[in-house]
């Protein structure tokens, strides 16, 4: 049998290549059909002064409204608050600016984004709830509630991703903020990494120690495992999370000393974001404040989400 010559290998190896591109290029356009599939239908629009803003209503009962973090949009509002929804109260998780079908504004600030939510209690013919933010969605929810206080009931913060004291918890070198721009305002880039190193996301996205994936639940670990898929399509909340990187980088200009309502905080002692600490130096300023930090579990506490929501309850049952 005669070898194959240098060409002929060239040749078989370019057309791997070619096969191997193909299928590669049809898993992700696959997966990017899948993430729009999942968002479809499932939430509605309305106008406001700041452009159109989305949100979706899930579940009966007390009303929450549920403020998502970085990578979010009303889909991981509804999913942070899906035990809560279980437990007995609707959940009315909107998209902030940015962020899927919620416009990106000229001015994109936290005051404009509390006056936002306030036109969708409006629309809605809401006159107060308790409202909850997670991650950097703690911001808006906090603005909110310095805001229009009397719409206010109770105001939860899970995880805080706030700059309260003018240093950043997740401050990266010109290299790292390159990379992460990249990840984060490409949706193949992400889908790639989601596929090769997911664990590497949740130690970096989420914040959150992968060696704990192997100490929760089925279900737990599904769960994380989820909210990274969720970010899909992450071209269509790119502009939300680079304001988000913003906001986080410089120092929160919300003195929460002037909270009146009462306040719960919850976080985690190994978020890699640092907000154990930043939630004991918020309960320290607030005069209505609660303050629950868990033994571990990260930015996405993992393995804690029942328990999470159960303290989530009880707080907002005596805040009716």
């Amino acid at each position: 049998m005669t070898s194959p010559t240098r060409r002929q290998w060239m040749l078989g190896a370019g057309a791997g290549a070619l096969i191997g591109g193909g299928y590669v290029w049809s898993r992700f356009r696959q997966a990017v059909s899948a993430a729009s599939r999942r968002i479809t239908g499932r939430s509605s629009t309305m106008a406001t002064p700041f452009g159109t803003l989305e949100y979706a209503i899930a579940g009966s009962g007390p009303p929450l409204l549920m403020i998502h973090g970085t990578g979010g949009g009303f889909d991981q509002g509804l999913r942070f608050a899906e035990v809560l929804k279980r437990l007995g109260h609707q959940i009315i998780a909107p998209s902030r600016f940015g962020y899927l079908r919620s416009e990106f504004p000229e001015d994109p600030s936290l005051d404009n984004q509390a006056d936002a939510l306030a036109e969708l209690l409006d629309h809605l013919a809401i006159d107060r709830l308790a409202v909850a933010g997670g991650s950097a969605g703690a911001l808006s929810a906090t603005a909110f509630a310095l805001r229009h206080p009397d719409r206010c009931s109770a105001l939860v913060l899970l995880v805080p991703a706030a700059n309260v004291d003018g240093s950043d918890p997740v401050e990266m070198n010109g290299l790292q903020e390159a990379a992460v721009r990249t990840l984060l305002t490409s949706d193949f880039a992400y889908w790639s990494a989601l596929n090769t190193a997911p664990e590497t996301l949740i130690g970096t996205l989420l914040a959150t120690d992968p060696a704990l994936l192997a100490t929760v639940s089925q279900a737990e670990r599904a769960r994380a495992f989820a909210i990274l898929v969720d970010i899909m399509p992450i071209g269509a909340r790119a502009k939300g999370m680079l304001n988000d990187a913003r906001q986080a980088g410089h120092p929160a200009a919300t003195d929460f000393s002037q909270l009146r309502m009462p306040v719960l905080l919850i976080s985690a002692e190994d978020d890699r974001f640092g907000t154990a600490a930043t939630a004991r130096k918020i309960a320290a300023v607030v005069p209505q404040a609660e303050l629950t930090i868990l033994p571990d579990g990260g930015h996405i506490w993992l393995g804690h989400d029942s328990e999470v929501a159960e303290r989530m309850h009880r707080f907002l049952a005596r805040s009716i």
